[in-house]
């Protein structure tokens, strides 16, 4: 079943799962009010073949059951945006994973709700967000459940990892932050070959690895063209693991975006171990971006 709009504008796809996606669909109305879009629901229903541990449950059940847990979530998006841009929807049956990408290769933006879990369900859970994010081009956001939107000043992060090659996520996190008139943070974690503590040129070694790190971020800012962007950001460098810079440096921040894909491994492999860790621990939305150049332009 598809109830959709005709509309060939790019819309923001938010996949509605069994349990509440408020937090998403805040997200989602937010971005959609600002770029003027409309928002499209979907769920996925998954008829397992009948067993012992469902010997009563039908195709029928299950697509009743999930066209009403998609009519609650369609009735709260139209809540948040009241009236200020289209809500669509659309239900099918099939994998989470395969139906979401497939409705969201032509979206503007691809928004999915997660949570905080044992480790246990973390290997099951992270497969929806994961492998959508490793087999589309356009942004795909994770909103922590619990999460809403903060009044006062706007911040967006930047997780860098190799400056070199991060050009993409720089410029997904700039056209984010001007969207939202907020300030810009990078943060790049390095690590240099173990020193003596008691060797007395440690403290100039940081400093000169700390300096060239910091040159580098710049570079790759500069490279973007906007002097502005270049001028105004707060470059952040820090010794050590990358993954606790970069969440020590979101806290707060009302969106972190972090690469997906390492641009020397194949589209489709993997969203990369640092982007899982921090897709697991982060409080705030996390936009996981493509660092491969691509045509789509996400705001207006």
């Amino acid at each position: 079943m598809t109830e959709q709009s005709t509309a060939t504008t790019p819309v923001i796809v938010v996949g509605v799962g069994p349990e509440e996606v408020d937090s998403a669909l805040a997200f989602a109305a937010e971005e959609a009010i600002r770029a003027r879009c409309g928002l499209h629901l979907v769920h996925a229903v998954h008829v397992s073949p009948p067993g012992p541990e469902n010997p009563l449950l039908t195709a029928v059940d299950v697509e009743k059951w999930g066209r009403e847990v998609l009519g609650l979530a369609v009735k709260r998006a139209e809540d948040m945006v009241d009236g200020a841009v289209p809500v669509t929807h659309e239900l099918h049956r099939g994998a989470p994973v395969h139906v979401l990408v497939e409705a969201g290769r032509a979206a503007r933006m691809v928004v999915l709700e997660h949570r905080h879990l044992s480790r246990l369900s973390r290997i099951v859970n992270r497969t929806v967000a994961g492998g959508v994010a490793a087999r589309l081009a356009v942004p795909v956001v994770a909103v922590p459940s619990g999460w809403t939107p903060t009044d006062g000043p706007k911040v967006v992060v930047a997780g860098v990892d190799v400056p070199e090659r991060s050009d993409e996520v720089l410029r997904t996190a700039v056209a984010e932050a001007h969207a939202r008139g907020a300030s810009l943070k990078v943060v790049h974690a390095w690590s240099w070959p173990a020193y003596d503590a008691e060797a007395t040129s440690y403290g100039d070694e940081r400093r000169r690895w700390s300096e060239r790190s910091r040159a580098e971020v710049r570079a790759a800012l500069d490279r973007l063209g906007d002097e502005s962007v270049a001028m105004e950001a707060d470059v952040e460098v820090h010794p050590g693991r990358v993954i606790e810079a970069i969440l020590g440096a979101a806290e707060g921040a009302d969106l972190l975006v972090i690469g997906r894909h390492d641009p020397l491994v194949p589209v489709g492999s993997h969203i990369g171990p640092v982007a899982r860790a921090v897709l697991r621990e982060a409080a705030c939305p996390v936009l996981l971006a493509n660092p491969r150049p691509h045509r789509a332009v996400y705001h207006p």
